[in-house]
């Protein structure tokens, strides 16, 4: 059974930053692309980035150059640096991961930047 299970989410000043971390189970993460979405409050889930199997990694232009996804294959988690933080960055930040046609998510992770 394919489980994603955030953590790390927090409050922080603007400027500051987070670290959030996404541990996959039941997938062969070596193999998998991994994603991060998030979800301010009202509004939809948008994409934030994403890491393939093989390291390359894509940005939304909202956060090129203050996020970085980057995953560890020996500790099976993959990671989602925050830096720069801003209030328009208050959301729920998800793991996701699609795996033969099926759409995983995790429950999330809560980030609240301050002003």
């Amino acid at each position: 059974q394919v489980q994603l299970v955030e953590s790390g989410g927090g409050l922080v000043q603007a400027g500051g930053s987070l670290r959030l971390s996404c541990a996959p189970s039941g997938i062969t993460f070596s193999r998998d692309a991994i994603a991060w979405y998030r979800q301010a409050p009202g509004k939809q889930r948008d994409w934030v980035a994403t890491i393939s199997s093989i390291d390359n990694s894509n940005y939304a232009d909202s956060v090129k150059g203050r996020f970085t996804i980057f995953r560890d294959n020996a500790e099976k988690l993959v990671y989602l640096q925050m830096t720069s933080l801003k209030p328009e960055d208050t959301a729920v930040y998800y793991c996701y991961a699609r795996i033969s046609g099926i759409s995983y998510w995790g429950k999330g992770t809560l980030v609240t930047v301050s002003s």
